[in-house]
C-alpha cells in the first residue's frame, strides 16, 4: 500500500472521531419504561428496546472497545472495519463503515441494534435500518464527560449497567490520580502533530481529547486557540516554541521514526522540545478514540511530561 494511501487511512480513522458536528449537549437520559428499555442517544433520539440487545453491530472503533470493556463483546456480530481492539474483536466479521457504510450488508446480518457515529451516517441510512426492524443508537462523544455518557448508553442497550458504571468509576479514578500528579503551576507547552511535514502539518487544537488531557496534566497546548483539527505551518510551530512535541503519526516501514524525523528537521533545532529531546510518538488509537483507553493515553503523557 502506498504511503499516501496509508496516511489517508490513518487520518480518516482519526478524523472520524474528532471533526464531527453533533448534539452531545442534548439530553442523554436513560430510563426503563415498563418492562422495556428506553435510551436517549447522543443526538437526542429516543430508542426503545423490549430487552437488552444480544445481536449488535458497532461501526465505530471506540464503541467496539466499550462493548468489550463492559463484558459485552459476545453481543457483537459484526464490526466496522476500523474496529481493531481488543485483539479478539478481529475475529468478528467486518462490515464497511464510515462513508462506505453498506446498509444492505448490515441488514442481511439481522442485528437487533446498530451503534453508529454521526460522521457519514445519513438520515436515510438510519431510516432504512429502522424500516428493516433494526434499532439504531447514535454516539458522538467529543469530551471525556461525554465518553462516560456513551459508556452508560451502551451498557443500558446490552444489559450491562453495573459493568458500565464500574468502568466509568474506574476511568474517573484513573484521571483523578493522573491529575493529582500534575504540576499545577507548570508553564510548559506541548505541540501535537497528527500529520507530518511531508504531507502538510496538521495539529490537534481545542475541543480534542489531546487538548483536554494536556490541560488535565497542567501543560498548555500551543494550538488550543485553534478549534478541532487544523492545518498549521512550520513557522507557527517554531514561533510558539513548544517544550514538548507529541506525534501520533506512526510512520512508514522504511522511514526513520516520526520522532527522529521531527528531531532532524531543518530550522527546528532551536525549538525547546527538540533541543531537550522531548519528542515522542504515542499510540494514536489510545488518544484519539472516545473510549476507555483515554486513561492509558493520559498516563503515557504524564510519564512523558513528568517522568515516573
Amino acid at each position: 500500500m502506498g504511503s499516501t494511501k496509508k496516511l489517508s487511512l490513518v487520518l480518516a480513522a482519526i478524523l472520524f472521531v474528532f471533526l464531527l458536528g453533533g448534539c452531545g449537549e442534548k439530553s442523554k437520559d436513560i430510563e426503563n419504561k415498563g418492562t422495556g428499555i428506553a435510551v436517549t442517544d447522543m443526538t437526542g433520539r429516543e430508542v426503545t428496546l423490549e430487552k437488552p440487545a444480544t445481536k449488535v453491530v458497532a461501526l465505530t472503533a471506540s464503541d467496539c472497545e466499550i462493548l468489550y470493556a463492559i463484558g459485552a463483546g459476545n453481543t457483537l456480530i459484526a464490526r466496522g472495519e476500523y474496529c481493531n481492539y481488543p485483539e479478539e474483536a478481529l475475529k468478528v466479521p467486518a462490515v464497511s463503515s464510515g462513508s462506505e457504510t453498506n446498509i444492505e450488508q448490515i441488514i442481511a446480518l439481522k442485528p437487533e441494534v446498530v451503534i453508529m457515529n454521526t460522521m457519514d451516517q445519513k438520515t436515510e441510512q438510519i431510516k432504512a435500518l429502522e424500516n428493516a426492524g433494526i434499532k439504531v443508537v447514535m454516539n458522538n462523544a467529543k469530551t471525556i464527560e461525554e465518553v462516560y455518557t456513551s459508556i452508560e448508553v451502551i451498557g443500558k442497550v446490552v444489559g450491562k449497567e453495573k459493568e458500565a458504571a464500574d468502568l466509568i468509576e474506574k476511568m474517573k479514578k484513573g484521571f483523578e490520580k493522573i491529575t493529582d500528579s500534575a504540576e499545577k503551576d507548570s508553564n510548559k507547552t506541548v505541540y501535537f502533530e497528527v500529520s507530518p511535514l511531508e504531507y502538510g502539518l496538521w495539529t490537534a487544537g481545542g475541543g480534542t481529547f489531546m487538548d483536554e488531557i494536556a490541560g488535565m496534566l497542567g501543560v498548555k497546548n500551543i494550538f488550543s486557540d485553534v478549534s478541532g483539527w487544523a492545518e498549521i505551518s512550520q513557522e507557527q510551530v517554531i514561533e510558539r516554541n513548544p517544550d514538548y512535541i507529541v506525534t501520533i503519526f506512526m510512520g512508514m516501514e522504511v522511514q526513520k521514526s516520526p520522532a527522529e524525523e521531527i528531531m532532524s528537521r531543518k530550522g527546528w533545532e532551536g525549538i525547546s522540545a527538540v533541543k531537550s529531546g522531548k519528542v515522542i510518538t504515542i499510540d494514536s488509537d489510545e488518544i484519539s478514540r472516545p473510549g476507555p483507553r483515554l486513561v492509558e493515553a493520559a498516563e503515557d503523557l504524564r510519564e512523558f511530561f513528568y517522568g515516573k
